[in-house]
């Protein structure tokens, strides 16, 4: 007697999905109780007011400049960290600390010259943003499944860094469009165009994904994956989305040496002692001195 084929649901937990979702689930636990325990920090809290004054200041700059010359700007963010590390903490930083800083200095300059960005379209048109959002979106959701495939080390710091890179380059795209229909409209169209809340989303996607790539990992791998990743796709984006434009030619051969004296000081401050302190819980021995 034939008896009917039973046709057997694949076990539960054998998709990509049912693997990625309990390793979501907690991460969002881990952000959460990081989030308690940091609120009780001062010095935490001092760091996340810096962030949104910061923030102010990258708003504004982007209401009267183009996309392309605001973001790589950025890039200084670490030099200056450890130079104003360094006098508050009674320190001197070592030579290889100068040269990286010189060199991110430098670099940035070499660059932006060469590249001479113009344009400042103030907004963008659909066509424009939604094939933006959907590939930063999607390499968004990507970095974040390869970070949570690979164990806590460089891998995984350099993918949760290109993640938060991601996310605020996407952040400053629609913040710039933001500002300017804040300065042509008053605070009720900012409050009613989609942009407002896109930004908003991102940048508090770009705030807990840095937590997580700070925790992932080692310095050297996260940081220049969002120091360069976010200059990168800014630049990107100001080209792309809104119509800015930079020199090409032969001036892309100065363009790549400044790119790649930021690269370098980058790795190299990153590297410092300093810095693998000012990131850390603990403030080992000698801290204070980066000289040998």
């Amino acid at each position: 007697m034939n008896h009917p084929a039973h046709h057997h649901a694949p076990e539960a937990g054998t998709g990509p999905l049912e693997t990625l979702l309990p390793a979501l689930a907690l991460l969002i636990c881990a952000a959460g109780y990081l989030l308690l325990d940091l609120l009780r920090r001062p010095v935490w809290l001092a760091g996340i007011a810096a962030v949104v004054a910061a923030a102010v200041c990258q708003a504004v700059a982007l209401a009267t400049g183009p996309l392309t010359v605001v973001q790589p700007l950025f890039v200084l963010e670490l030099p200056l960290a450890l130079v104003i590390a360094t006098v508050l903490l009674h320190g001197r930083l070592s030579p290889a600390g100068w040269a990286g800083v010189a060199a991110v200095v430098t670099g940035l300059a070499v660059a932006l010259a060469a590249a001479a960005p113009t344009g400042n379209r103030t907004q963008v048109p659909m066509d424009h943003w939604i094939p933006a959002l959907a590939v930063c979106t999607a390499a968004l959701v990507a970095l974040v499944a390869a970070g949570l495939r690979r164990p806590e080390g460089r891998a995984r710091a350099a993918c949760f860094g290109l993640a938060t890179a991601v996310a605020y380059a996407t952040t400053a795209a629609l913040m710039k469009t933001s500002m300017h229909t804040l300065d042509d409209g008053g605070i009720t169209a900012f409050l009613t165009t989609w942009q407002t809340y896109g930004f908003a989303l991102y940048g508090a996607a770009a705030l807990f994904l840095l937590e997580h790539a700070m925790q992932a990992g080692p310095l050297v791998a996260s940081q220049p994956a969002l120091t360069l990743g976010d200059a990168g796709l800014s630049l990107t984006l100001g080209i792309v989305v809104y119509a800015e434009s930079v020199r090409t030619g032969w001036w892309l051969l100065p363009q790549l040496l400044g790119v790649s004296l930021i690269a370098t000081g980058v790795l190299a401050l990153a590297a410092l002692p300093l810095t693998r302190t000012l990131t850390s819980e603990e403030q080992p021995a000698g801290a204070h001195d980066e000289a040998p």
